[in-house]
């Protein structure tokens, strides 16, 4: 892989950790607090897709969308939950069980603000000598949150609500490129997620790093990566 002027790098699940276990906690919760006749993992399966479809539909592009309003990801969650909520059990169940199914987030709401990194990742962030620019689907706080707490450093930080548009719309990526001063051609994004990482990256011009983490619960995408690597130390193996 040729060295690259400029680094786009994602957040949750690439630098932080434990996005698995989270999701699944708070899937647990909601089956047991609405008493669900499915397993918490299924649950999470069924949750994903129709979040990912939720933030879809609610990315920046009202002229091609005249009815599409972008949403944080704080919305798309409480959307997507109580839609998936409404597909898996009776209406009126629910209405008396969980009212508000927004309270059943504490957990995972935790997690965006301060969750647990890779070591990999540390390491990697340490030593990189080129700019980086952490490219995240995230509301502001939280992400500002975690990376504050962890004391990261990176040149500069685009979250999708900034923004207003989430990948894998090439939008972020361009907005990306622009703060460090780097052309597509020259640059690298590295993520985990194919659906938003990759294809985003692709559709942007950029070469596409796919780590392969091994705890994700679901990935939509099906975009074949420029690269793949299971790890950070891989990556400066490489270098």
């Amino acid at each position: 892989m040729q060295s690259p002027d400029g680094i786009l790098i994602d957040f949750y699940g690439t630098i932080a950790a434990g996005d698995r276990m989270a999701v699944l906690r708070t899937c647990r919760t909601v089956v047991a607090s609405c008493r669900l006749d499915i397993t918490p993992e299924a649950f999470a399966v069924r949750w994903g897709e129709r979040y990912f479809a939720t933030v879809l539909a609610s990315n920046h592009d009202a002229q091609a969308k005249p009815a599409c309003r972008f949403r944080t990801l704080h919305e798309c969650e409480i959307i997507s939950l109580r839609e998936t909520l409404h597909a898996v059990a009776p209406q009126a169940a629910l209405d008396d069980i969980c009212p508000d199914p927004s309270r059943l987030l504490v957990e995972l709401e935790s997690y965006w603000a301060d969750p647990p990194l890779h070591p990999d990742a540390v390491e990697f962030l340490r030593r990189v000598d080129r700019p980086i620019c952490c490219v995240s689907n995230a509301d502001t706080k939280p992400l500002m949150s975690a990376i504050e707490k962890h004391g990261l450093r990176f040149d500069a930080v685009i979250s999708s609500e900034a923004v207003r548009c989430y990948k894998p719309d090439t939008h972020i990526f361009e907005q990306a490129l622009d703060r460090l001063g780097v052309s597509a051609d020259r640059a690298i994004h590295i993520g985990d997620s194919l659906h938003s990482d990759i294809a985003g990256a692709k559709r942007a011009g950029i070469t596409a790093v796919w780590i392969c983490r091994d705890d994700r619960i679901h990935d939509i995408g099906t975009t074949t990566p420029d690269c793949t690597i299971s790890s950070f130390a891989e990556f400066l193996t490489n270098q």
